[in-house]
C-alpha cells in the first residue's frame, strides 16, 4: 500500500507547522499498518489557481498530480482558518476538478476515475470553531471525485473558543478523543484498501450512462 498525504499548512517547510505535528502521528500509524507514506506541503509547489491539469507555466501541479495517482490511500490535512477550510485544501480539489471534463482521467473500457479504488481521509486541526464544517467539505469532495470514503476517517483538534492554543502547545497529541478518532481512520483506511486491491470496484459507468439516457429526456 502506499499513501500520501498533503499538509495544506500555509506555511513552507521546514518551518513549524502544527497540522504537521498531526499528520506525522498518522504517518506512523499508516506505516505501523505497512503502507509506505510520503508527506508534502502543498505550499512547497508552485499550485497555480484553475480547474485544469496544466495551468501554464511555472504550474507544478503535475507532480503532485502524479503522486496522487500513485497513490492507494489520499489524505488532505487542513488548518481551519476563520472557520473555513484552508484556501490550500481547497485549491487541491478545484484542480483535480479537471477530472470531469479532460480526458485520460477514466478507463476507457468502464469510465471509472483514476481515483475509483482509492480511499480518502481528512484530518483537521485549528485554535476556532469549524473542523465538523471543513471535514465535512473535504469528505464529500473526494467521494465526488470517485475516491471511497471509508467510515470514520476523520480526525481533529481545535483549541477551546477564543482562545490561542494549537494542537501542539494545547495538548491535542496527549487528547483522547481525537487520538482515538485517528486510530478508527487509521485502522478503515488501511482495511478498505486492501479490501478494494484484492476486490477492485466493477461497477460500468459508461453502461449506466447509456441506461440512464434512455430513461431521460433529452437535453
Amino acid at each position: 500500500m502506499k499513501a500520501l498525504i498533503i499538509n495544506c499548512t500555509l506555511k513552507p517547510s521546514p518551518q513549524f507547522s502544527n497540522t504537521d505535528a498531526l499528520v506525522k502521528k498518522a504517518a506512523d500509524q499508516l506505516k505501523e499498518k505497512g503502507a509506505e507514506t510520503e508527506i508534502i506541503r502543498i505550499v512547497d509547489y508552485n499550485v497555480k489557481p484553475g480547474n485544469v491539469t496544466d495551468a501554464g507555466e511555472g504550474d507544478e501541479w503535475q507532480a503532485v498530480l502524479d503522486k496522487i495517482k500513485a497513490c492507494d490511500i489520499f489524505i488532505i490535512a487542513s488548518p481551519v482558518w476563520m472557520g473555513h477550510l484552508a484556501s490550500t485544501a481547497q485549491r487541491i480539489i478545484e484542480r483535480l476538478d479537471a477530472i470531469f471534463h479532460e480526458d485520460g482521467f477514466a478507463d476507457e473500457n468502464n469510465g471509472q476515475y483514476f481515483t475509483y479504488n482509492k480511499v480518502g481521509g481528512c484530518l483537521i486541526t485549528g485554535n476556532e470553531d469549524g473542523a465538523h464544517s471543513c471535514a465535512a467539505q473535504l469528505l464529500w469532495s473526494l467521494q465526488e471525485l470517485g475516491f471511497t470514503i471509508p467510515p470514520n476517517v476523520n480526525a481533529y483538534w481545535v483549541g477551546l473558543a477564543g482562545g490561542d492554543k494549537n494542537y501542539v502547545d494545547g495538548g491535542g497529541e496527549r487528547y483522547f478523543y481525537t487520538n482515538s478518532t485517528l486510530r478508527y481512520m487509521i485502522g478503515n483506511l488501511t482495511f478498505f484498501a486492501k479490501l478494494l486491491k484484492a476486490n477492485p470496484i466493477d461497477t460500468n459507468l459508461k453502461e449506466l450512462e447509456e441506461v440512464a439516457k434512455a430513461e431521460s429526456d433529452p437535453e
